[in-house]
């Protein structure tokens, strides 16, 4: 795109690549202060770290590693990708909450780039992912949790939202395809459940049925979750590049699709 369409009153004028970055950069601080005028908005991915760490701790433990401890390096970066994964599901939902109530119309009088509030939305929802990497680490360190390498933790925190970013425009297109929250919510559940558990975020995968196996093998949590926890061992591998390449193809196809769909249901 070298430029964007705006609307003012009946007319219309193209808006150059740095303008729409710039009202982009602007709506994204506007869901920046939604979150700070009601922070409950974060209780998701401040509660899920706790929940999910402490309850497969529990359960699993003992069971794959022989202790809690043990099981720590395995956990870890199988929840710190789940936790973000889900939280990316947050952006669907807000968007059509935000169409129903008619916010993206009054935004069409405007004189901005018809993208930038969906762009802004998006950009927003990464301080969500930068609180749920956050949370996940800081819960496992107080159980006990420490990697190899504090720089590929950094580092793996960093892919993991990014990962999660390009994800996050899944569920926008879902939000502007859907016509109500809960659909979008529900929805989004039901693509997620099979994606974060049937992967080797949890379990080892030689312990699933053959054809799980499979589908766990080509499952692309499982590749970033690997990513992540050759990351924490100091070690950079190939995971990594694919986890990336990943991302970019989401990117690349979802991205135009999901701003078509919003402008013309705009």
């Amino acid at each position: 795109m070298t430029s964007a369409t705006a609307g003012i009153g009946s007319g219309t004028r193209r808006i150059s690549v740095s303008e729409s970055i710039s009202q982009a950069a602007t709506m994204a601080r506007r869901g920046l202060l939604k979150i700070r005028h009601n922070p409950q908005e974060l209780f998701d991915v401040v509660a899920l770290p706790v929940v999910f760490t402490v309850m497969f701790s529990s359960i699993f433990g003992g069971a794959i590693a022989g202790t809690v401890s043990g099981y720590l390096p395995t956990l870890i970066p199988g929840v710190l990708v789940q936790v973000a994964v889900a939280a990316s599901v947050n952006t669907g939902v807000k968007l059509r909450e935000d169409m129903n109530k008619g916010v993206f119309d009054r935004f069409r009088a405007l004189p901005i780039a018809r993208v930038a509030p969906l762009a802004g939305s998006l950009l927003a929802d990464m301080v969500r992912y930068a609180v749920a990497t956050t949370m996940t680490v800081l819960v496992g360190l107080a159980m006990g949790y420490r990697p190899a390498s504090a720089v590929g933790l950094a580092v793996a925190c960093v892919l993991v939202m990014v990962v999660a970013f390009a994800l996050s425009w899944i569920f926008a297109l879902m939000g502007v395809l859907m016509d109500k929250p809960s659909t979008v919510q529900g929805v989004s559940m039901l693509v997620l459940m099979p994606l974060t558990f049937v992967s080797n975020a949890l379990v080892p995968v030689s312990t699933m049925p053959g054809w799980m196996q499979a589908f766990a093998g080509v499952n692309p949590v499982s590749h970033l979750v690997t990513a992540v926890r050759e990351l924490t061992e100091g070690r950079f591998g190939a995971q990594i590049g694919i986890s990336l390449l990943g991302a970019a193809v989401v990117i690349a196809v979802l991205a135009p699709l999901t701003v078509r769909v919003y402008m013309r249901r705009t």
